[in-house]
């Protein structure tokens, strides 16, 4: 019997490493990294990433490689499972999500669809 808990979200190294120093580099106590979705875009949905000044009553607070990240309850389920990387190339430098609850996105990748991961059982 495995004692494994689920990671409800994980970074990556690069973005363990970026996450830790816009925190540090912020001026201010943080939080968290507060990581979201909402309504919007083409394809109905998009992800938010935000310094948090606090947390939130209901936050979910995953702890990964010296990163709080902190996710609202609403959230939750569309949130499941996913790695969060950061990524450098020639002409720009951004966080990207991979969800195994995202069905679908948008041509300029701004915009996705997903589904919350009860519906799929």
């Amino acid at each position: 019997m495995s004692n494994t808990k689920f990671a409800v979200l994980s970074l990556t190294e690069a973005a363990a490493e970026r996450a830790r120093q816009l925190i540090a580099d912020a001026g201010r106590p943080i939080a968290g990294i507060k990581v979201g979705i909402k309504n919007g875009g083409c394809a109905g949905m998009t992800y938010t990433l935000d310094l948090a000044d606090e947390v939130a009553a209901g936050d979910e607070i995953v702890e990964d490689q010296g990163v709080k990240i902190l996710i609202a309850p609403k959230d939750l389920m569309f949130l499941l499972g996913t790695k969060l990387d950061f990524e450098t190339t020639k002409f720009a430098s951004t966080f990207s999500f991979s969800n195994p609850n995202q069905i679908s996105a948008c041509g300029c990748g701004e915009s996705v669809a997903i589904t919350p991961a009860t519906e799929r059982v």
